[in-house]
């Protein structure tokens, strides 16, 4: 393949996915390129027409026309990056997104600032394990305790901490929120992205995230059933001085204001927003 027609591929491919409403269409273009090349993105357009050989470029097809049914790209190679770090997912975890960047970035200021030593931290609905590991990863001093409901999820998890070389500080079990945790045990910092999209939203999700596994997802008529879940059994398990912080919905904060505002249990109680100015994390203090 010469210059001109491996960019004229590129260029028929991105258009293709723009055709069914892929906006970053020449993003995903070159993060399958790289995934194939095994190449950085510069290496690409230096000299990618010569690194491209015919098994690449049959595989490249067959990924082009795979996403063109809006089947997630990460799903598709297997792989998904979070906070710098590479994750493995399949459709049995939710894909990592950026907005829980946001909440494990204040989780780990949290810890560094208080300068909490040897820190036991909680992720509920750990997914693809993708909060534990980044903790685990930022502060190699901490002990993680990783629950979820799925166990093909927490097989993920568990070989996302092996790859990033964490499995020793994180502890995986199955449960149901709380309900296999021990009774006894204590935790500095309680985090989770539970499922809180409404039952009735769900139909209007894009295509992509549909893909999702539902139980990751939705959480009832107001989407708050594992969030109140979280707020009435959360505090049991804090330390003295002790914080919650979880994700949720872009509408769900006066919902959840009403919830906490005459539990005496709650000191304070804040809301960050994302990168794009909703508010996505609930901080809670006891």
């Amino acid at each position: 393949m010469d210059k001109l027609e491996f960019h004229r591929m590129i260029k028929d491919a991105e258009q293709k996915l723009r055709d069914v409403g892929i906006d970053a269409a020449a993003t995903e273009v070159e993060i399958i390129l790289e995934y194939l090349l095994e190449v950085e993105r510069i290496a690409i357009y230096l000299h990618g027409w010569k690194l491209i050989d015919t098994a690449a470029l049959k595989k490249f097809h067959k990924i082009i026309e795979k996403r063109a049914t809006r089947y997630p790209l990460q799903y598709i190679l297997g792989e998904a990056y979070f906070y710098g770090r590479r994750f493995l997912v399949n459709p049995d975890v939710m894909i990592p997104t950026p907005e829980t960047e946001t909440l494990c970035e204040l989780a780990i200021n949290y810890i560094n600032n208080e300068k909490i030593e040897a820190p036991q931290i909680l992720d509920l609905c750990t997914g693809s394990g993708v909060i534990a590991v980044t903790i685990a990863s930022e502060l190699p001093d901490t002990w993680v305790t990783a629950s979820d409901i799925s166990q093909a999820a927490l097989a993920m998890a568990r070989k996302n901490a092996a790859m990033n070389g964490v499995e020793s500080i994180i502890r995986f079990i199955k449960s149901d929120m709380f309900d296999s945790i021990r009774s006894d045990e204590r935790f500095d910092l309680i985090l989770s992205n539970p499922p809180y999209i409404r039952d009735d939203e769900y139909d209007t999700l894009q295509p992509e995230v549909l893909v999702d596994p539902k139980i990751a997802l939705v959480a009832g008529v107001e989407g708050l059933d594992l969030i109140k879940k979280l707020l009435d059994t959360a505090p049991a398990y804090l330390n003295p001085n002790g914080r919650i912080m979880f994700e949720m919905s872009y509408d769900q904060t006066d919902k959840i204001i009403r919830l906490t505002e005459n539990d005496k249990r709650y000191r304070s109680f804040t809301i960050i927003k994302d990168l794009n100015d909703i508010d996505r994390v609930v901080i809670l203090s006891v």
